[in-house]
């Protein structure tokens, strides 16, 4: 098969609404800094996005919307968090950064999310091991697919635990018809190159009412007190979403159903083109509660799967940039782990490269990060299993139909038969 010219992108957003216009005016009226109309103007539109009795921050990254919402249920030292494993270590590193625990919690099989049961199991037991309930639930809207959000809920309010959600990649996900990020006390948004939509980086916090913004709002600008100078009774933070940014993100919204539509149907068309693919399966919403923005599609690949190349993974040292990932700088020296995806997947991922498509393995599990050695971990087996046979395909605005049609060709002839 023909190398394509260029690069078919996994994920990258495409600035086709008025960015420039909004931009152009934070320029022409000099609001350059974090606060200004098309701050106040993008929370007022991701407010009614996200639906009424909400109130939405506008942040410099869904990072410090983690960091800040767990603050706010008052993570601090010593204490635990209830999160999921299978996810980004941007959901777990702001516990860290609070001189919190981690405490990972694997999936359930048909969603890839935190398993109720599991979670419940947990929180049993460290109240037992510890004498304290952890202080709060982080479940993760994993490439866009909701997680039961209605049983994590009933056992979060059972147990008295705020829940956080974290919906960085399920920005415009559903569950039951009502977004995700408005279930929980906080829900967390991102607005990175790579996500639904884009501010070039920045992120949100969706907060339950007006008091609760404000508290957000005090900490994200650097928690100063009313006085004519600079008074500081807590520890606060330059977390603030520029002007800039938030007119980027104004532009954004004015597409943003014509985006997760995109998503949506591009899974379709995956989902078509994979039918008759032994071996390979796209995952898809488990049952009609689910309504995914499919951020990224993913497929699993059998085992038995043959790939051409596959004799040769792992043989040599990564030394260019992988995934998408810009200032991959820290080599290794081993071009293996004691956890990384089948041989076959990581020759599909070569193989597609090799002919300009980006591909990239599932996120592995936090509880087997070396970083995290020592945090509990509750684990069923399921996000390790996923992680061994998972890929991710390029879903982003700029991926069309007759580019999805060839990336799946490309894979047909990179397996053997």
């Amino acid at each position: 098969m023909e190398k394509r010219k260029e690069k078919i992108l996994l994920c990258l957003c495409h600035l086709s609404g008025n960015e420039q216009k909004y931009v152009q005016e934070a320029f022409d009226t000099n609001w350059v800094v974090p606060l200004g109309p098309n701050v106040n103007g993008f929370e007022d539109d991701l407010q009614k996005f996200v639906g009424e009795g909400k109130e939405v921050v506008a942040l410099s990254s869904g990072t410090a919307a983690v960091h800040l919402g767990l603050l706010a249920c008052g993570v601090g030292p010593g204490d635990e968090v209830l999160i999921q494993s299978f996810t980004f270590c941007a959901s777990s590193n702001p516990i860290t950064y609070l001189g919190a625990t981690p405490v990972f919690i694997d999936s359930e099989k048909d969603s890839w999310n935190i398993d109720p049961d599991l979670l419940e199991e947990a929180i049993k037991d460290r109240i037992a091991k510890t004498g304290k309930t952890p202080k709060a639930i982080v479940p993760v809207a994993l490439y866009g697919m909701p997680y039961d959000i209605e049983r994590i809920m009933e056992i979060g309010n059972r147990y008295g635990i705020p829940v956080m959600e974290d919906a960085a990649e399920g920005f415009g996900s559903r569950w039951k018809g009502r977004v995700l990020g408005t279930f929980g006390k906080y829900g967390v948004l991102s607005f990175n190159g790579n996500k639904m939509i884009t501010t070039s980086g920045g992120g949100a916090l969706i907060c339950e009412d007006k008091a609760s913004k404000d508290r957000i709002l005090w900490y994200a600008t650097q928690a100063r007190e009313a006085y004519p100078y600079y008074q500081h009774e807590a520890i606060g933070y330059n977390y603030r979403m520029s002007n800039v940014c938030a007119g980027i993100g104004r532009g954004q919204m004015t597409i943003v159903d014509e985006h997760i539509r995109h998503h949506q149907k591009l899974a379709a068309l995956y989902a078509e083109l994979f039918k008759d693919v032994e071996g390979i399966r796209l995952h898809a919403n488990p049952d009609k509660r689910y309504d995914s923005n499919y951020w990224l599609n993913t497929i699993t690949i059998d085992p038995s799967v043959r790939v051409k190349g596959q004799e040769n993974a792992y043989k040599t040292v990564v030394t260019g940039v992988v995934g998408g990932v810009a200032s991959v700088i820290h080599a290794v020296d081993n071009p293996t782990t004691d956890c990384q995806p089948n041989d076959n997947v990581e020759a599909l991922r070569v193989g597609l490269d090799a002919l300009n498509i980006e591909s990239r393995p599932l996120w592995k599990p936090m509880h087997k990060q070396p970083v995290y050695k020592n945090a509990p971990a509750y684990v069923n087996g399921v996000s390790e299993a996923l992680f061994k046979v998972g890929l991710c395909l390029p879903s982003g605005p700029y991926v069309t139909e007759d580019d999805a049609r060839f990336i799946v060709e490309a894979i047909k002839e990179l397996i053997v038969r």
